[in-house]
């Protein structure tokens, strides 16, 4: 086993049955009912409905993940404790709510039983975390709370002042800077409704019908399975939000038919890996790690999703491009006839399905929270589900669907809470103004040498670490860089939060090729540097809006069209290079000028674009008026 393997490797999920498997199936259910209360109806403070959602998740994490990776099908008794005590513990902190709320931060002093509940969450949440999410974020949140209790001794800039036990646990738990604070309540919130809406959907056979529809659009053209995963991930990714999650479940269906007609299985998990990836990138719903933006930088969600729809489409182009490319190249054919639904039949029977999103997509855009869009989604799947005898859900099938919901925000709460540990551990030592240091030290004034290492440092703190925690590390360590060198909130958040999804599929860790290797039964290594080469212009698209605002809607209507078109060919030829095939293989020479045409096209100097578009259109031309005659033509 790798060490990176290690690193992310998670307790056994537990299938539960008998009377074990009826009361946590009873709290799963029960804890979604909460989340649509109080969410919805409930006049509870903030601080008392995060306390308890997190407690019930809590003690539900203990029951369903075993703490080792041997299959189990009932919890054992340390078990049962710790899912009591954390119940214990939430009562305690939700009974003194109103107390906490209204103390002042260091100056209140801790009783001892304070000292114990919290040092007792934060066990508990530690040990839950290693269990749902892995070795790897847990040692993160490990280090990050010895650097707090023991910096003091670093020498230099790092160092910083001693801060006591008692300050520690004020802040990390006695405050909304720290567990408690924005990540968890997210989390209780807009993220676990949307994973309601995604099971809800999944139970009345809605990611059935992506599916179909993916296959009916695409499965005759070269390389239809490839395509189809890129189409139906994408789709059901918007939905769960979870690169992991999306491999896992699409993944199962299309990587074996994509090995089954020719691709090299490395090669089918890399595609099913960007494509997933891809999903958390896409509007309307765009997983938790973007309801924290929203939440942490106090931009309308509904702002967030509206820029987020161009650079969406340039992460999924160049996909499409390089999977038709390399099915032409390799003599890849589609599916036969009788695997592919027809399109009419298809829309026929589940365009229903589509309601939902719309739904979703109009409250959105009307100004309603993300809570009550989710909630206008699920009301409408209920509502379209009751319309045929197939997808029908009977009450049995609504309160699975409940529990459910909870088991799969089990890994999001915790990295949630990991988030919330490390971001109080950053408020107390100033590490943020340090990492500035740190970086303008790296890259001087120069601003695109900033913006480079802020990327890159992005990507280093998003291995092997979900999406919610990679992103928040990122918000709350990089963006005061960003802001130092003068860049716009928007801009600056989507930025990070791109290369913070982007870091489930970079070498050498990869979360989501590890998921892919196991269908794919290949190499996750090599299945992570595929799928970095065919998203490559994912690693460019987040640069091109950040100094071309255009791309993410903030311009005049001329200039939003001329800069996504030529984004749109610029991207394209990025990938036309990287592919090194038109109608022919491409030189290595050509190739390299098709690519540099490319990046320039995405430079906001319409002298330049100009010049690139002029360069890659010749290139282009020629490679197909040579090859006319030695090449047969292909259909798209």
């Amino acid at each position: 086993m790798s060490f990176f393997s290690v690193a992310f490797d998670t307790g056994n999920r537990r299938q539960l049955s008998g009377l074990p498997g009826r009361l946590a199936q009873f709290l799963g259910a029960s804890i979604s009912l909460w989340v649509l209360y109080s969410a919805t109806l409930s006049r509870l403070d903030v601080l008392s409905i995060t306390i308890s959602f997190y407690s019930a998740m809590l003690a539900i994490s203990f029951l369903y993940i075993a703490p080792t990776k041997k299959v189990e099908t009932s919890p054992r008794q340390i078990d049962w404790c710790l899912s009591i005590t954390a119940l214990l513990v939430g009562s305690y902190f939700l009974w003194h709510a109103d107390l906490i709320a209204q103390r002042i931060t260091l100056f209140d002093p801790l009783t001892l039983y304070d000292r114990c509940a919290a040092i007792a969450i934060i066990l508990l949440t530690i040990e839950a975390m290693r269990r749902s999410v892995g070795l790897g974020l847990t040692v993160i949140v490990i280090l990050f709370i010895a650097y707090n209790l023991f910096g003091h001794v670093i020498p230099g800039a790092f160092g910083h002042g001693h801060i006591e036990l008692s300050h520690f646990l004020d802040v990390s738990i006695f405050t909304t800077d720290g567990l408690f604070g924005v990540p968890l309540r997210v989390a209780g919130t807009y993220a676990f409704l949307f994973v309601l809406f995604g099971s809800a959907l999944e139970r009345c056979r809605g990611s059935e019908f992506f599916f179909d529809l993916a296959s009916a659009l695409t499965g005759k053209s070269a390389g239809g399975p490839a395509k189809i995963a890129v189409i139906s991930s994408g789709l059901y990714g918007t939905i769960s939000g979870s690169p992991t999650s999306d491999v896992v479940t699409t993944g199962a269906i299309t990587i074996p038919i994509m090995k089954r007609l020719g691709y090299r299985p490395s090669f089918a998990g890399a595609v099913e890996v960007a494509a997933s990836t891809g999903g958390s990138l896409l509007p309307p719903v765009m997983g938790a790690a973007a309801f924290i933006m929203a939440e942490y930088t106090g931009i309308p969600y509904r702002d967030i999703a509206l820029a987020a729809i161009i650079p969406a489409i340039l992460f999924y182009l160049p996909i499409y491009i390089q999977v038709h490319l390399r099915a032409v190249k390799t003599g890849l054919q589609g599916l036969r006839p009788d695997e592919i639904p027809s399109l009419l039949t298809t829309l026929s029977n589940g365009w229903l399905f589509i309601v939902p999103l719309i739904a979703i997509s109009w409250s959105l855009l009307d100004g309603y929270t993300p809570a009550y869009s989710a909630v206008y989604g699920l009301m409408a799947v209920f509502a379209v589900s009751m319309l045929k005898a197939a997808t029908r859900l009977d009450p049995k099938a609504i309160y699975e669907t409940l529990a459910v919901a909870a088991t799969r925000m089990i890994p999001v709460v915790g990295a949630c809470a990991a988030a919330g540990l490390v971001i109080g551990g950053i408020t107390m030592t100033g590490l943020a103004s340090k990492f500035s240091y740190l970086v303008f030290a790296i890259a001087g004034d120069n601003l695109y040498l900033s913006v480079c290492v802020a990327a890159a440092v992005t990507l280093l703190l998003g291995l092997g670490m979900p999406t919610p925690s990679a992103y928040i590390l990122a918000a709350v360590l990089i963006s005061p860089v960003l802001y130092d060198l003068g860049l716009p909130t928007l801009p600056s958040q989507l930025f990070l939060f791109y290369f913070a999804v982007m870091s489930a599929l970079t070498p050498p860790v990869a979360v989501a090729a590890y998921a892919a290797s196991a269908i794919a039964n290949a190499n996750p290594l090599e299945i992570a540097v595929n799928a970095v080469k065919i998203s490559v212009g994912a690693f460019i698209v987040p640069f091109a809006f950040l100094f071309n605002n255009a791309l993410l809607l903030d311009a005049k209507p001329a200039e939003i069209v001329f800069s996504f078109v030529f984004a749109c060919f610029g991207i394209g030829c990025l990938a036309i290079a990287v592919e090194a095939y038109i109608i022919r293989p491409l030189k290595p020479w050509v190739a390299l000028i098709l690519a540099g045409s490319g990046l320039l096209m995405l430079v906001p100097v319409w002298q330049i674009v100009v010049c690139a578009v002029g360069v890659a259109s010749l290139i282009i031309i020629y490679e197909v008026v040579v090859s006319r005659s030695k090449t047969a033509r292909y259909r798209v």
